[in-house]
């Protein structure tokens, strides 16, 4: 039986394969997957910020997705997985669809380094969890994997510039 953390890792590759497809059609690299609690994949997205601009973040595509898909019961038990850390909207989306747990792979500071000051991703520093502890339900958060980091900076190569 795998552990919490090899189940992540495996989940967060799966994000990471998300945003590649995400990249090559033309969007950002992100992506992100929804589990449910028997361990299956139930939902995935990929950023749209070609057709939808700021707002299209695979996350919150993700969880309005999640949120008419399912009763908040039923995603209490769920996890959304994603390669970069949910930037506030994200989070804000996850915490009201009712999504019980997120993980993700990089830091969104991380992200920040990454990418500067390009105007397609003037990135906050705001960490998920203090968005998160914010709220009066509580969301479970796994992150940062920086074994993973490389890996997730591989498929932001050359986008940024």
């Amino acid at each position: 039986m795998p552990t919490q953390s090899e189940q992540d890792l495996g989940f967060l590759r799966e994000t990471i394969r998300v945003a590649a497809r995400a990249r090559a059609n033309g969007a950002h690299p992100f992506g992100s997957i929804l589990v449910g609690p028997d361990g299956k994949v139930l939902l995935e997205s990929e950023n749209a910020f070609p057709t939808d601009g700021g707002p299209g973040h695979a996350e919150t595509n993700l969880a309005r997705a999640a949120a008419k898909k399912y009763a908040p019961e039923f995603l209490e038990g769920c996890t959304l997985y994603t390669s970069v850390e949910p930037c506030c909207m994200c989070a804000g989306s996850a915490y009201w669809a009712g999504i019980g747990a997120v993980v993700f792979g990089m830091t969104e500071r991380r992200l920040g380094i990454l990418t500067g000051d390009h105007p397609e991703n003037l990135t906050m520093d705001l960490p998920c969890r203090t968005v998160f502890d914010a709220g009066r339900r509580k969301v479970q958060v796994r992150g940062p994997f920086p074994e993973l980091e490389a890996e997730i900076m591989k498929g932001h190569e050359g986008f940024w510039d």
